[in-house]
């Protein structure tokens, strides 16, 4: 696939980058994105086709805040199973699981400290996915990273994915090309937990809240869904132009990403050893609008702020 050959370009020692397209209908036959076909590709699981891929998709990269993912899928199939629920008190005063989930508890970035009342303000958390973390261990009877691995790693073959005993559920995962690609899976053709509670959980939790989107700026508003970052209008933006306002994913700050669009049908994710930088906000749109005008799916114009 000739898109993701502009990973070549980007200023890193390594990177390596894969598309996905899922089947409309979950593979029950049917065209891939905006109806065409799908292109030739192995079947990586039951409806989701591999597009591409480029570098070697069994090294290991750390992830950083793509781990966020990894732990909201987790407390998603804790819900599922009764371990917990997003109405549970966690976080701060009047703060619930959602809330942490979505950056609405009020938590500052760094600090287990409230600095705004919940669902006032988005204020991007890793020490509210850590409280989350804990909770999650705590309900569950064993720690986070134990479940992580039980609950997502494992079922969907991520062989090579991992996040360390003592490690932040925020930030400190690990893995290739191929467990990211797994993971992008399972968003567009969810097994591990019910289509419904994917799609709510992938649309706008606690609506209209300004914040900062690291790296991008304040956005007004800042949208969020309960573990996925959600693109609407927001601009500027780490995906392309020719994403949805429906697409939702995640980047870390170690130079890795993973983006679903829903609406297309497509996923594509990245990895490298070249920490998210000005270069990272100028290269990767235009990696995902070559994907997206790849497979296809930039028919309808550019989506703008």
């Amino acid at each position: 696939m000739h898109a993701l050959d502009l990973v070549a370009g980007w200023p890193a020692r390594s990177a390596v980058a894969g598309a996905l397209v899922g089947r409309r209908g979950g593979g029950e036959g049917g065209g891939g994105p905006s109806g065409r076909e799908s292109p030739s590709g192995r079947e990586i699981r039951r409806g989701v086709l591999l597009a591409g891929t480029t570098g070697d998709a069994d090294r290991p990269f750390p992830w950083a805040s793509v781990t966020k993912l990894c732990t909201a899928l987790a407390v998603l199939v804790a819900v599922e199973e009764g371990t917990i629920a997003l109405s549970d008190p966690a976080g701060a005063p009047g703060a619930t699981v959602a809330h942490l989930l979505a950056h609405a508890s009020g938590l500052a970035p760094d600090r287990r400290e409230p600095i705004a009342p919940p669902a006032t303000r988005r204020i991007y958390s890793n020490a509210g996915y850590e409280v989350l973390g804990e909770l999650l261990g705590d309900r569950a009877g064993m720690p986070v990273h134990e479940y992580v691995t039980e609950a997502v790693f494992v079922p969907l073959g991520m062989a090579g994915a991992r996040l360390a005993p003592g490690a932040s559920p925020a930030h400190g995962a690990e893995g290739t090309l191929c467990d990211l690609l797994a993971l992008g899976a399972e968003l567009l053709s969810p097994q591990l937990v019910s289509p419904e509670t994917l799609a709510a959980a992938t649309r706008v939790a606690f609506p209209r809240l300004p914040g900062v989107l690291p790296g991008f700026g304040r956005q007004d508003p800042n949208d969020w869904g309960l573990g996925f970052e959600i693109r609407d209008r927001k601009h500027p933006h780490w995906t392309g132009s020719c994403n949805s306002p429906a697409t939702f994913g995640h980047f870390g700050r170690s130079g890795s990403f993973l983006w679903v669009d829903p609406e297309a049908r497509i996923a594509c994710g990245a990895l490298s050893d070249q920490p998210f930088g000005p270069w990272a906000a100028a290269a990767w749109p235009v990696l995902s609008d070559a994907v997206m005008r790849t497979l296809g799916a930039c028919a309808r114009g550019p989506q703008r702020g």
